[in-house]
């Protein structure tokens, strides 16, 4: 994994104050893989808040942002639509709480 403790524990942060104290996180993308170089840092959370707003998911973002000093993805699945993306993550990534 190509990202500190300290950074996956700040980040799992940012994210349940922004997305739900409950919201489950996944690191995936090429973070995961210690033999790349480079690239952005790709996030997945799972809500169960069920009004999560685009704002919300946008404040996270920027925090992530800054966090990490690059850009961050951060795709957000709070249920309401399924998509391939959330399977992949899950099934590909590090949860990282």
């Amino acid at each position: 994994m190509r990202i500190s403790s300290t950074q996956a524990e700040q980040a799992v942060a940012i994210i349940r104050s922004t997305l739900g104290a409950e919201a489950a996180v996944w690191l995936f993308g090429s973070r995961t893989d210690d033999a790349k170089r480079g690239g952005d840092v790709d996030l997945y959370a799972e809500t169960s808040l069920p009004g999560v707003l685009l704002d919300e998911t946008v404040h996270a973002k920027i925090a992530l942002n800054d966090l990490f000093g690059r850009s961050v993805d951060l795709v957000v699945n709070n249920h309401r639509k399924s998509r391939p993306i959330y399977q992949i993550a899950r099934e590909e990534g590090i949860r990282l709480a």
